[in-house]
């Protein structure tokens, strides 16, 4: 990064592991400042340490993203700390247990959706009140859809509906932030190899009710694409972008 422009800041959330630290340490690598956000404190400046960035460049904090005051401390932190904010990553989220339409309870239910749905608006809207005010104004939103944002596995209601729902509310910040010089966009990532994605290399439930082992790609190709969204000018938007194992079953899938 040229020493005369000013440094960006972005923030992550569920960057202890898998696709969030692997995006942390993008664009740590990029020269970014980066609030690395979620709930175990350990992991997160676990995370910030392996990505060899000075210290000063990092910002650890523990954060539960269906809590509206822990959301609004974690803004608060980031700009104390750098002083803007440039670029969201709404990652966090978690499923359910695959079990049979019927059988999942609503705690199940709830639970995902406070996290992958409540917790992405709780974050957008911290970070839309403070690009909207800060000088320059201005950022860019990606949140982190799935490709079950577009087809779902089997048995999973909860995942499914949240993550087609995050395309709404992207599309809405996109709207909205047109006003405000802020960008909304979303990445929709199909089996990056994460310990999130190791059960696809044993076998997992297909369309059809067989189980299958399914393809994964290197986690690097979905932080190259995230580098890639954040990135662009102003005047530019990547609306939705997705990367994918080449021959998973997504296209054909059921």
């Amino acid at each position: 990064m040229d020493t005369d422009t000013p440094r960006k800041t972005a923030l992550v959330t569920g960057a202890g592991s898998g696709i969030g630290r692997a995006a942390a340490h993008a664009l740590l690598a990029a020269g970014w400042n980066v609030v690395l956000a979620g709930r175990r404190l350990a992991a997160l400046e676990a995370a910030a340490r392996e990505s060899g960035a000075p210290a000063a460049r990092t910002l650890a904090v523990a954060t539960d993203v269906t809590d509206p005051a822990s959301v609004r401390a974690l803004f608060a932190r980031a700009r104390e700390t750098f002083g803007r904010l440039d670029l969201l990553f709404n990652n966090a989220g978690l499923s359910a247990p695959g079990v049979p339409f019927d059988e999942l309870t609503p705690e199940a239910w709830r639970a995902v959706v406070d996290t992958n749905l409540t917790g992405c608006f709780l974050c957008a809207q911290e970070a839309f009140r403070l690009m909207k005010t800060q000088t320059p104004r201005g950022g860019r939103i990606i949140n982190n859809g799935s490709i079950s944002a577009h087809t779902p596995r089997p048995n999973s209601a909860p995942y499914t509906a949240t993550k087609h729902a995050i395309t709404g509310l992207t599309k809405s910040l996109a709207l909205d932030g047109r006003a405000h010089d802020i960008a909304c966009g979303q990445i929709d990532i199909g089996n990056a190899d994460t310990p999130m994605a190791g059960k696809m290399k044993t076998g997992v439930p297909q369309a059809d009710g067989s189980l299958a082992i399914e393809p994964t790609m290197d986690v690097r190709h979905v932080a190259d694409a995230i580098l890639y969204m954040a990135g662009l000018p102003p005047e530019a938007n990547v609306l939705t972008l997705t990367v994918m194992a080449t021959t998973m079953p997504y296209v054909g899938r059921g």
